[in-house]
């Protein structure tokens, strides 16, 4: 089955194909070339208008370099990322736009980052930060950028009155929020969240959380809610792509992915959630070795050399696509040569 075919019923608004980006690694003196680091590699992704895509794995397996490629805050190395400004639009390929001709759709396009101190400017006051985007796109002055700005601080919680603050006078929910703000003031159809909320304490979190999803209903949003923290991904996400060492290997909707995980990566990362019932029974994953370099990845199945069932003579040679199984719901697919075997009926 072809990723694309996991696309949700809801009209498109961005579909990722073939998304690939390298970091080649110097060394030396000279800084001759030693190697490429394979943060990102052949990415399939597609976006409805209003969903939340949550993109979740390991530390280090690519998902912030997905994100911010997307937005070409990162510059790709090859595939394309069709987007659709509006419903019966043309697409237009964010990776093949210069950068003049892509800044009038960095409008619709926008990051909260993963730190909310560090992504605020410590001199500026947040009206300063917050109308500072109106003034660049020529959107509002004088009055009316105060305006938008008060409403903006409205919008997600905080009062006007805060506007003539710094950063370092706010809590990290709050500043968190003006992050937010930040990227509502252009009028976004797109937000990539770089794990938004895994600097924040817990009751913060929700907080947050339930922010998002009230503008996501009101505005109409999407978000790629890139996150490692299944517990957070299982209460905003509407479909859930997992990454290992730069791939896809498992795709659906969020209720499917939790109820039968198909991939054996997917299973572990499940096992391993808090419960909160202590007296609940659990059947803990703990996988083996460490996650391998991106310098030198595995062939075959990326997984192969930490999965538990791995496949003698096959894994470790080929590598398994995204497919659907029997056992799988309406667009879930994994990339595992036992889900392979499962629909066969072959024994793993």
């Amino acid at each position: 089955m072809s990723p694309s075919a996991t696309a949700p019923a809801r009209a498109s608004l961005l579909e990722v194909r073939g998304l690939t980006k390298h970091f080649p690694q110097r060394a030396g003196v000279f800084g001759r070339s030693d190697g490429v680091v394979r943060a990102v590699d052949g990415v399939d992704l597609t976006l409805a208008r209003g969903e939340t895509l949550a993109l979740v794995g390991e530390s280090g397996c690519g998902k912030t370099t997905v994100g911010r490629t997307i937005l070409r805050l990162v510059e790709p190395t090859a595939g394309s990322a069709l987007y659709r400004p509006h419903e019966g639009a043309a697409p237009v390929d964010l990776f093949a736009l210069s950068k003049r001709a892509l800044r009038p759709l960095r409008r619709e396009l926008q990051i909260v980052f993963q730190d909310p101190f560090g992504s605020l400017n410590p001199r500026r006051t947040v009206g300063d930060t917050l109308g500072e985007a109106l003034t660049v796109h020529g959107l509002a002055s004088g009055r009316a950028r105060e305006a938008r700005v008060a409403a903006l601080l409205e919008q997600v919680g905080l009062g006007p009155e805060v506007r003539e603050r710094f950063p370092h006078e706010f809590s990290g929910g709050q500043r968190q929020r003006i992050g937010i703000a930040r990227a509502l003031a252009l009028q976004p159809k797109l937000i990539v969240c770089d794990e938004a909320v895994s600097a924040l304490d817990v009751s913060v979190q929700a907080q947050v959380l339930n922010l998002l999803r009230d503008l996501q209903r009101d505005l109409g949003l999407a978000y790629l809610f890139i996150a490692h923290d299944l517990s957070v991904v299982r209460c905003i996400a509407d479909r859930v792509a997992v990454m290992y060492l730069g791939r896809i290997v498992e795709l659906g909707p969020a209720s499917e992915v939790f109820a039968r995980p198909q991939h054996p990566y997917t299973q572990a990362l499940l096992s391993a959630v808090p419960r909160t019932d202590p007296r609940a029974a659990r059947n803990r994953i703990v996988l083996q070795g460490d996650v391998p370099s991106p310098l030198a990845p595995p062939p075959g199945c990326s997984f192969h050399t930490r999965c538990p069932a791995a496949r003698q003579g096959l894994c470790e040679v080929e590598a398994p696509r995204l497919r659907a199984t029997c056992t799988s719901g309406p667009g879930h697919v994994a990339a595992c040569h036992l889900v392979d075997a499962a629909e066969r009926n072959e024994a793993p």
